[in-house]
């Protein structure tokens, strides 16, 4: 169609730059190559994964139970997702919970999930579904689950007008002992079975009362969005996302330059943004250990200036799809941790609902360095990212050959 024409449209059609416009509908993207036929030999395809129980939950013992001790963080699909699915399920038979609140973008064709979700609202809890009707690609399955769900009771809500929701937020609310005990999730992938199999996502759920009460006020806000709440503990785009990254590299910028221990260690899908870009160079100038673990769009030069040292950059590309946000400060030898939905992109940090946790635990601050230490190391299926973007795999120096992924696997396998 002539832009003349589409334009001429989209005005007469009272269409604004936020409504959701596609040529060429789905395919414009290759999805469905991930369930393209098996051939070739076997030396072609992966053998078959199997996921490792977490150590937290126990066939006998209730999760509220588990959490009221500590947090709890999965990794996918090193964990199996069927612990959320199980954690749903378990929310809508209990006599206790009286409510559930969560948000979708993306969920799988045949989903448990949202059966999940039905059920609990057969059962009589309060379900409330913020859902994306502007998900990439998945805007036409994202209508059609909007009407199940409402058909079934549940309150649908469609998000706020020119901000597309993309944290990934789960709320569940229970009486017990005539007090009001609520605890919640924060994810850095889509609650979604199928992709969760196949990309490397975390999911923190916790009981902290202060993080709880500020995911609760985040679904307010979806109800009431000219009502802005304040948060001490998440960092909630487009409001406050950028501006507190922004400080704490300009923090690591001043610890560095009075001589104390400063890093910031990043893992991203992407890393497109002009502004934080430049916040970058200039900590790395300044003396900060600046190292980027980014899968996707790369938008840096590493190597920026002839009288500092590049910016050490690799990408992980092995059977996983890299799918995680962290995001780590060193905060003199104190390190912060924030796992999120968000990259380092203009949409995400000024268009859309996105939410960073911070990680408080200490064992799961362990694994998560552990995480990011191992990707580091990685010399099989790394690759460097240069100013030429040439993509050449990591050096191998001596030893063996180790991929990151299985490292990884293996290191949570060993905690059991």
């Amino acid at each position: 169609m002539p832009k003349e024409l589409l334009s001429l449209l989209l005005r007469k059609l009272k269409f604004s730059k936020d409504d959701a416009v596609i040529r060429g509908g789905r395919y414009h993207n290759f999805k469905d190559f991930v369930d393209f036929p098996k051939i070739g030999g076997e030396h072609l395809v992966y053998k078959a994964f199997q996921p490792i129980r977490h150590p937290h939950i126990k066939k006998a013992i209730p999760f509220i139970q588990v959490l009221k001790e500590r947090d709890v963080l999965f990794h996918f699909p090193y964990h199996p997702f069927d612990h959320f699915i199980d954690i749903l399920r378990e929310a809508s038979i209990d006599p206790f919970v009286r409510e559930i609140k969560i948000t979708i973008y993306r969920v799988a064709k045949y989903s448990n999930v949202v059966n999940a979700l039905i059920n609990a609202a057969r059962n009589g809890k309060k379900v409330t579904a913020v859902l994306e009707l502007q998900a990439r690609f998945d805007e036409k399955a994202n209508i059609q689950w909007a009407n199940r769900l409402k058909d079934e009771g549940v309150k649908v809500m469609y998000g706020v007008p020119g901000l597309k929701v993309h944290s990934k937020l789960v709320y569940i609310s229970r009486k017990e002992k005539r007090q009001e005990l609520s605890y919640a999730a924060v994810g850095t992938g889509n609650f979604n079975e199928e992709s969760a199999t196949v990309f490397s996502d975390h999911l923190l759920f916790t009981c902290n009362a202060e993080i709880v009460k500020e995911i609760g006020n985040i679904f307010l806000f979806f109800e009431k969005n000219f009502r802005i709440p304040r948060f001490k503990h998440l960092l909630v785009a487009p409001f406050y996302l950028r501006n507190k990254i922004v400080r704490l590299i300009n923090q690591e910028i001043q610890n560095a330059q009075a001589g104390k221990k400063a890093f910031i260690y990043l893992k991203l899908n992407n890393l497109v943004d002009l502004r934080m870009i430049h916040y970058l160079y200039k900590a790395k100038a300044s003396g900060v250990d600046v190292r980027l673990n980014v899968r996707g769009m790369f938008s840096m030069t590493p190597d920026f200036h002839p009288e500092h040292e590049p910016i050490p950059a690799i990408a992980l590309i092995d059977r996983f799809l890299e799918h995680s946000r962290i995001f780590i400060f060193a905060n003199q030898g104190h390190p912060k941790i924030w796992l999120s939905s968000a990259d380092l992109m203009g949409r995400n940090l000024d268009r859309r609902v996105e939410v960073a946790c911070p990680v408080y635990d200490s064992e799961l601050k362990e694994e998560l360095l552990k995480m990011f230490d191992i990707q580091w190391k990685d010399n099989g299926s790394a690759r460097v990212l240069d100013n030429e973007l040439t993509n050449t795999l990591k050096k191998k120096k001596r030893g063996r050959v180790m991929k990151a992924q299985q490292a990884f696997y293996e290191y949570l396998n060993e905690r059991l």
